[in-house]
């Protein structure tokens, strides 16, 4: 196996690289001060990212987007990592493969407008009594003869005050969830409040209402009944990028800023990085954050090459998450007293990476998930190579 990155890919890292330095590192202390990433200064970010070809590289060259392989966007996820989810969201897009399951007049309406980034969407599933129970929710959409009337309610949607258009579960049937695309001006639709959260300021998670919402009979994507199923496809990417390859930048980020301050920082007349519980916290953390790195990458290669790899993103949705935590929580403790201060950003990092153990499914589901694919499959599982 070659690990070695080609020129091609160098490049690219390179200017993601740069481009998180020089345009959005500066912009994340307003962020966090103000809770707020102003419109103005989103669609600046916007606009530079195109330029530069950055914007949704997981989507088809035909389409507009950067037509990369799932383990090239991974080692582009994984720097998007340095920095925060709501700059991610502006610079580089949001834009759910899902999406590419658009037909027809679909496609210029919707599909393609949110490659461009003309228009944004957002993913709305999550429902008060339907968290990692995503069969469980209790929204519907009734058809009728021009289309359907959608009811029901959804929460915790993340970047929802700003996205143009949705991705809805909604239940067709006693046993039948579908996927329906809403537009946010569409009549008895209405956006409740910004629930404020731990962490990851600067991107709202607001409530969904929907009171007898007219769809049009286009607005269902893909068949009817093959909602849950598209959803969780859709899904798995997403964990592999946005949980996985993201936990390893970030946790990657506080391992930099460990090993740097460990140098400097000096105690007893000598830096703390001589010590020997310091060292132990440093390889601890090298070693964890490589090991969930190459689980990343693993995933990406099998998905490239048209395998299953659902139990793998499971294994990475747990590790590279818990492993983020780990990380930040001796980033902490290697900083000391000025690790618990809002003056330096660790502490942001600690409450940042909290809910990666949460979302797309809690560290408690995706361990179900893989030890019922255990008992299943027995060593293929364990094995790479069976």
């Amino acid at each position: 196996m070659n690990f070695a990155l080609s020129d091609d890919q160098r490049l690219l890292l390179d200017t993601v690289r740069r481009f998180i330095d020089e345009v959005l590192h500066p912009l994340e202390e307003q962020i966090e001060s103000t809770g707020v990433l102003p419109d103005e200064v989103a669609r600046r970010v916007h606009a530079q990212s195109k330029e530069l070809g950055l914007y949704a590289l997981n989507m088809p060259e035909a389409l507009g987007g950067a037509g990369l392989s799932a383990v090239d966007c991974m080692l582009c996820e994984e720097e998007f990592g340095h920095t925060t989810d709501i700059l991610i969201r502006r610079a580089f897009g949001n834009v759910y493969e899902a999406l590419l399951a658009c037909k027809g007049e679909q496609v210029e309406r919707w599909l393609k407008p949110a490659v461009s980034g003309e228009r944004t969407c957002a993913i709305a599933i999550t429902e008060p009594g339907a968290g990692s129970d995503a069969q469980g929710i209790r929204t519907t959409a009734r058809e009728t003869a021009g289309g359907w009337v959608l009811n029901g309610g959804k929460h915790f949607i993340s970047d929802g005050l700003w996205s143009d258009f949705f991705l809805v579960s909604a239940r067709t049937g006693d046993k039948e969830i579908s996927l329906f695309i809403v537009d946010k001006d569409l009549p008895g639709f209405r956006i409740g409040k910004d629930q404020a959260m731990m962490g990851i300021r600067g991107t709202p998670h607001v409530e969904l209402f929907f009171d007898d919402v007219p769809l049009e009979r286009l607005a269902l994507l893909g068949e009817r009944g093959q909602g849950f199923r598209m959803a969780m496809q859709n899904l798995g990417r997403v964990r592999l990028a946005q949980v996985g390859a993201r936990a390893v930048g970030k946790a990657a980020h506080v391992l930099d800023l460990m090993n740097r301050f460990a140098a400097e920082r000096r105690q007893f007349g000598q830096p703390i990085g001589d010590f020997q519980m310091i060292q132990q916290m440093i390889a601890d953390s090298v070693i964890e954050v490589n090991a969930a790195r190459l689980m990343v990458h693993r995933a990406a290669w099998m998905i490239d090459n048209g395998m299953d790899a659902r139990d793998w993103i499971s294994m990475v949705k747990v590790h590279a998450a818990e492993t983020l935590g780990r990380v930040v929580d001796r980033g902490v403790q290697v900083f000391g007293g000025m690790g618990f201060c809002k003056e330096l950003p660790i502490e942001r990092y600690y409450r940042d990476a909290r809910i990666y153990r949460i979302f797309d499914g809690t560290s408690e589901i995706h361990r179900t998930v893989i030890a019922r694919s255990a008992r299943k499959l027995g060593a293929s599982l364990f094995q790479l190579h069976r």
